[in-house]
């Protein structure tokens, strides 16, 4: 930002201020940027546009929650932009497409699960997600709207239900804007990368969208309310640990041996639980982490008392792990739901040796915006090709 508005004859500061004005407050009206002079602005108008992503959908859960589906058109590309060629790895990259996102209200905190990919080629067999293939990667700004958006609407609705707005004072020349009402917000937030897509197949657009979010000066998340989730892609896990500036890291565990895992995750078969119990051994956890393994209970598949126990061995090399066992939310797939006994059982043989675990209910059955619910209704209407 502060490159482009250099190339406007502008100083590098108008980046910055632009910058907040997007990513802070969430202000997408090249017009309301107030303390841009009015010139700039004008100029700005003319040369550039905000694309957002259209809400084309929402539903609403009887528990609060909210599935979003966005409508992601193609937007202008970065070598466009300068006036370059484009090549057609990118072209295809930047197809329109549509994607979801769920928003979870709880008390004093909000999550909000995003997409980072329209589709999804890992094809986990119990995820309604894996039957629509790889649509295309969501660029960084696509990924980050999802956040955005969601935020901006749940200003609006508590700037209705606490009355007219306070008076606010200009802000000076070179100085940010800040709004009262929208601080801390982002505090109160979660954010879970969980939603369409293996995020570390779309590595640098992820990445781009996480400096964003995680910036004290952009959208201003903690590291520790951000999580990416993972179905094992080994060099991505040890790619994202060299990483600066990083989320949490969750791992789709799903099944205690590779046989079975290679049936329920095919990705498997190239990463392997060795390998992969390797790169987490190997993962740099800071001093307040721990590796999170997310296992989806499936009735008579993979939730057996002899499973906990090969779980219990699989993961006792770890330094620091809890694992959340998520049951099944049903889909038109052929698996069904573990009993509460064994999901019980479960949980008791990991706690008792020593393997923190938790039984963690989606939100959002309802509207099918569950744990591997998210799959694009309208897709066999839709004219969006899959890659692949």
């Amino acid at each position: 930002m502060r490159a482009y508005c250099k190339g406007l004859g502008e100083p590098a500061y108008r980046g910055d201020q632009i910058y907040h004005w997007l990513y802070a407050e969430r202000e997408f009206a090249i017009d309301r940027m107030s303390n841009l002079p009015g010139a700039f602005r004008d100029k700005l108008g003319r040369a550039a546009t905000i694309n957002v992503p259209v809400v084309r959908q929402r539903y609403v859960s009887a528990d609060g929650s909210v599935r979003y589906l966005f409508a992601l058109d193609e937007g202008k590309t970065n070598a466009e932009l300068r006036g370059g060629a484009e090549s057609a790895e990118n072209n295809r990259a930047r197809r329109p497409a549509a994607v979801e996102a769920v928003f979870m209200p709880s008390d004093g905190r909000q999550t909000i699960c995003v997409s980072t990919q329209a589709g999804c080629a890992v094809d986990c067999q119990f995820c309604l997600t894996a039957q629509l293939g790889l649509i295309r990667n969501l660029s960084a700004g696509e990924i980050v709207t999802q956040v955005l958006l969601p935020l901006k609407e749940m200003e609006s609705v508590a700037g209705k239900e606490s009355g007219p707005a306070k008076e606010e004072r200009p802000a000076s020349e070179g100085e940010p804007y800040r709004s009262e009402s929208e601080k801390g917000l982002a505090a109160r937030t979660n954010v879970v990368l969980m939603g369409q897509g293996e995020p570390l197949l779309n590595f640098e657009n992820v990445m781009a969208a996480l400096r964003i979010l995680l910036d004290p000066e952009g959208v201003g998340l903690s590291p520790k309310h951000v999580t990416l989730s993972t179905s094992g892609i080994v060099p991505g896990i040890e790619k994202f640990g060299k990483e600066p500036m990083r989320s949490k890291l969750a791992i789709s565990l799903n099944a205690s041996c590779d046989e079975r895992r290679d049936v329920l995750m095919p990705i498997n078969k190239k990463y392997p639980l060795k390998a992969l119990m390797e790169a987490c051994r190997n993962y740099p956890l800071r001093n307040w982490e721990h590796l999170t393994f997310e296992y989806v209970m499936l009735g008579e598949v993979n939730d057996t008392a002899e499973d906990a126990r090969r779980v219990v061995r699989l993961l006792a090399p770890l330094k620091s792990v809890k694992v959340n066992l998520i049951p099944w939310n049903p889909g038109e797939l052929p698996y069904k739901e573990s009993s509460a006994e064994a999901i019980e059982e479960f949980r008791r043989i990991l706690t008792e040796k020593g393997v923190p675990a938790f039984v963690r209910y989606s939100r959002g059955r309802d509207v099918m915006a569950a744990c591997g619910q998210l799959a694009l209704k309208e897709v066999k209407e839709s004219p969006l090709r899959v890659v692949g």
